[in-house]
């Protein structure tokens, strides 16, 4: 499904979550808290728009992603970008060492990890001690008003619109 979509997946985004997905990639990145130098890896990392602006803070981004179609036009997009490489990965089953990266980030990913506690100790494993593991995923609001807007939103407004 992802790779029919790669081409306008950022946009639909965009669209889809009214602008916000500009402000949670902003606050991701904040919480990373990256440093140049530091190696990270963005996993579900779809075309790249996220590691490409963690890569301006100086760190060594791995934009992975189980989507041939994603990680083809995420290097196509970004061909001149330094600081990010682009791998096909499994969350499940990480091709990279134990230890090997100062951070992990997933956005809106997890929820697609067909086995998430598989996905979770991997990312766990390839952080190094004292890393940082920085999850951003939609929850449901607690505050009933909101949550009613969110589910209506949800379930009536998104569908047709995605399609």
């Amino acid at each position: 499904m992802f790779d029919e979509v790669a081409a306008g997946y950022d946009r639909t985004n965009t669209i889809l979550s009214v602008g916000n997905d500009r402000l949670w990639r902003r606050a991701t990145t904040r919480a990373l808290s990256p440093r140049p130098g530091q190696r990270i890896l963005d996993l579900a990392a779809g075309t790249g728009t996220s590691s490409v602006a963690i890569a301006r803070t100086g760190a060594d981004v791995v934009a992975a992603d189980f989507s041939p179609g994603m990680i083809a036009e995420g290097r196509r997009r970004h061909a001149g970008v330094s600081g990010v490489s682009f791998v096909e990965a499994d969350a499940t089953a990480l091709p990279f060492e134990d230890e090997e990266f100062d951070a992990v980030t997933i956005s809106f990913g997890l929820r697609n990890v067909q086995d998430a506690d598989a996905g979770l100790r991997e990312m766990l494993r390839v952080t190094k001690p004292g890393g940082r593991l920085v999850i951003c995923e939609f929850s449901h609001p607690t505050s009933p008003a909101i949550s009613a807007l969110y589910r209506f939103y949800n379930d009536r407004i998104l569908p047709p619109v995605a399609r």
